[in-house]
């Protein structure tokens, strides 16, 4: 006997059913507008969103910041509190910069054949992901880590497991892991783009790209001083990781020579890399923010600060370099430097004084 309840054709009308609208295509953020995305690595001394106000003064409209102490392991883990996070995401805001970086703790080796440093080193960058998330981060740059002597294949196996371990449970969102390439001091792992092609392709799961250090690439053995040169490094970077992929640039002069293997950042123009040749890479089609490259790719300064100002003046080289002049370019404020003349500045001033003092007694006396 047929059931009158059941028929070939549903009890009710298909066309009123709730269907959900698709989900929309977020807009890309305000600083992948195709402009020059020009930024520093600034101070979260005293208060972090001064670290903000601090790049904004320097004439920058990106930075890069530590979320806590680099050299120190975290006790039981750093959280930032919510408002602290809060009021830095609205500062951020106001101020109009990105992207913001974040590079990670110096002591994390996700390589390390250590067991216990190595456990330390994953939750240390667990951390270092919930931060960055928190202050709305776009980039956490790693360094990829060493074996310290080990099998290499080995070690990069490590650095992968690392991430997808310490990215467990991580909401990321729109926060984005950039690997680093390095210098080769040691044995550490990255200084051959390949290195960094096997780490990308262990990590598919996750948004993970490269941060390109000029530094480092020159240190490594790659001469970029050349436009010939620079011409063959591209083409390597893209063969191997895909220049897609890079979605930052450490500009970084070098102290050391072509192929010394040893990490030492100097300011721009006055290193062994020079000034012409970072007017070839600012500049270049296939690493600028035209339609050759990647919109908001940007390119962030590490340089030291020696003497007060430095900072300011290596931001303006830069936008003096990609053909931006003082009226078009974010204001920096005359005078400030994340550096400030202290005791170790005033120092010198006073032995020259105290030397100047028996000079002058002598003189009266004649």
């Amino acid at each position: 006997m047929t059931d009158s309840l059941i028929g070939p054709e549903p009890a009710y009308d298909v066309d009123d059913e709730y269907r959900p609208e698709p989900e929309p295509i977020p807009e890309p953020p305000a600083w992948q507008d195709g402009s020059f995305r020009i930024g520093i690595h600034t101070s979260i001394a005293g208060d972090i969103a001064g670290a903000l106000d601090a790049a904004a003064k320097l004439g920058a409209n990106a930075l890069q910041i530590f979320s806590a102490s680099p050299r120190m392991w975290p006790r039981g883990g750093i959280r930032i509190a919510d408002a602290d996070a809060a009021r830095f995401r609205s500062r951020r805001a106001e101020l109009g910069l990105g992207p913001l970086v974040v590079h990670d703790n110096y002591l994390i080796n996700l390589a390390s054949p250590d067991p216990v440093m190595r456990t330390r080193s994953i939750q240390a960058f667990h951390d270092e992901l919930v931060r960055a998330v928190s202050l709305g981060a776009d980039f956490l740059v790693a360094h990829p880590g060493s074996g310290l002597g080990g099998d290499k294949a080995q070690a990069i196996a490590q650095i992968a497991q690392g991430i997808r371990q310490a990215a467990k449970g991580v909401k990321l969102g729109g926060l984005r892991i950039l690997v680093e390439n390095t210098s080769g001091m040691g044995s550490a792992v990255g200084a051959r783009f390949e290195e960094i092609r096997a780490i990308l392709n262990q990590t598919a799961d996750l948004p993970v790209g490269v941060c390109l250090d000029t530094a480092h690439v020159f240190e490594a053995g790659f001469d970029i001083t050349g436009e010939e040169g620079l011409a063959r490094t591209l083409d390597l970077v893209d063969r191997t990781v895909g220049l897609h992929r890079v979605f930052l640039l450490h500009v970084n002069d070098s102290k050391t020579p072509l192929g010394s293997r040893v990490d030492r950042h100097e300011h721009i123009g006055r290193g062994k890399i020079g000034l012409a040749a970072f007017g070839r890479i600012l500049n270049h089609p296939r690493l600028g923010p035209g339609p050759q490259g990647v919109p908001g790719r940007a390119f962030i300064l590490e340089t030291p600060i020696d003497r007060p100002g430095d900072d300011r003046r290596n931001v303006r080289a830069l936008w003096d370099l990609v053909g931006v002049n003082v009226q078009q370019a974010p204001k920096a404020e005359n005078g400030f430097s994340m550096l400030r003349r202290g005791r170790k500045a005033s120092a010198p001033r006073a032995k020259r004084k105290k030397r100047k003092t028996p000079k002058k007694a002598s003189a009266k006396k004649g």
